[in-house]
């Protein structure tokens, strides 16, 4: 099978190129650059060219071909812009799950079929990466099921794919836990064995988030007011800069603090102690538009998750027309509008979409903050 594998420096997908090297394929490692040089040069650096250089090395050493295929300005048309306007309009974008979908196996698919034709006419049968998540089937439709390793499953970020998607997808550490990554990388030699996992959103680096927003939207300052009473205890310098459940860097003495509220009317972020967190609970939201995979879930009971994280909660699901009304068995710390729920029954991801809350509830609505770090 002729596999194009998405390489981006890491043990995960240099692992996998070995494994499918393993299974007998033809494999063509491909380097996407997203990284927005000439908007970003001025505010810092960012790896890429350290994560290009252990592709070469991989590549080198396993005998495969290395291309660079550059994808700035469709990563700031499909992902970019879209995260800014969503932090303007002050909900919580998940800029990981629009690339997945939209750039590496939307545009980078959709270029790969144009240059080398489709499957069995020259093209590439399957496109592989090194993401924590396996495939099965059902009635004909592909299934998208978590990762072996809880702590490492990635289908939250892969919930947006469609079935002509994950038809050519291969996820070849999707059966393993992160240990047994390690333990091969080490087996194999690999350059990058020992090297740290990637934090944070791939296209800025080491630049400071706020930095990045800020270089987008300006500054929009306005009070941080506390609730219940209303009193001012700061200024912030836009409410882009939060999101709701968020508990660091709000830069306020005789905590912990937690934002509960954005109100973009009067600019202001309202913030609880934690003595009071118990006032504010979320335990109910709507997701309008939910996109499924293959088989709509139907009323009943299911879990779901809100954020990256082994952890699922419990919930029942309404449907009413195309939305779900979602109500959670146990309110949730920090449910905001535009955060993404995603669906399981089981080992399979079905589906999910962006969170609303009901008219008149706010930009941020209420919600009861556990007493955890966020």
């Amino acid at each position: 099978m002729k596999v194009a594998l998405l390489l981006s420096g890491g043990v995960d997908s240099s692992v996998a190129l070995h494994l499918l090297l393993r299974q007998g394929h033809e494999v063509t490692a491909f380097y996407l650059k997203i990284w927005l040089e000439d908007e970003l040069a001025h505010l810092g650096n960012c790896p890429w060219e350290d994560d290009l250089a252990y592709c070469r090395e991989v590549c080198a050493a396993a005998g495969v071909p290395l291309e660079v295929v550059p994808l700035q300005r469709e990563y700031h048309q499909k992902v970019v812009a879209w995260a800014i306007g969503e932090l303007r309009a002050g909900r919580t974008p998940s800029p990981d799950v629009s690339c997945n979908q939209r750039i590496k196996f939307g545009a980078f698919l959709d270029l790969l079929d144009e240059r080398c034709g489709p499957p069995g006419a020259g093209g590439f049968d399957s496109i592989a990466s090194g993401h924590y998540a396996r495939l099965g089937e059902e009635d004909g439709d592909v299934t998208l099921l978590r990762g072996s390793d809880p702590a490492k499953d990635q289908t939250y970020f892969l919930f947006q794919l469609e079935q002509r998607q994950l038809r050519r997808c291969l996820f070849p550490v999707g059966h393993l836990r992160k240990s047994e990554v390690r333990a091969l990388a080490a087996e194999l030699a690999l350059p990058n064995e020992g090297r740290k996992d990637s934090q944070g959103i791939c296209f800025l680096g080491k630049i400071p988030f706020d930095d990045f927003v800020r270089g987008h939207l300006g500054e929009q300052p306005g009070p941080i007011r506390r609730l219940p009473g209303g009193e001012i205890l700061g200024r912030h310098r836009g409410h882009f800069l939060f999101t709701v459940g968020q508990r660091k860097g709000l830069g306020l003495g005789g905590g912990p603090w937690y934002v509960v509220r954005k109100d973009l009317a009067t600019d202001t972020v309202w913030i609880c102690h934690q003595s009071d967190v118990g006032g504010f609970r979320r335990d109910a939201f709507l997701v309008p538009q939910p996109h499924w995979i293959g088989r709509p879930l139907e009323a009943g009971e299911c879990e779901l998750r809100v954020r990256h994280s082994p952890r699922t909660l419990a919930a029942r699901i309404e449907p009413d027309g195309a939305m779900l009304r979602v109500r959670l068995a146990e309110p949730d710390p920090g449910i905001a509008p535009g955060q993404v729920a995603v669906f399981y029954q089981g080992e399979i991801c079905r589906g999910g979409g962006q969170i609303e809350l009901p008219a008149g509830e706010g930009s941020g609505g209420e919600i009861f903050l556990a007493d955890c770090a966020l």
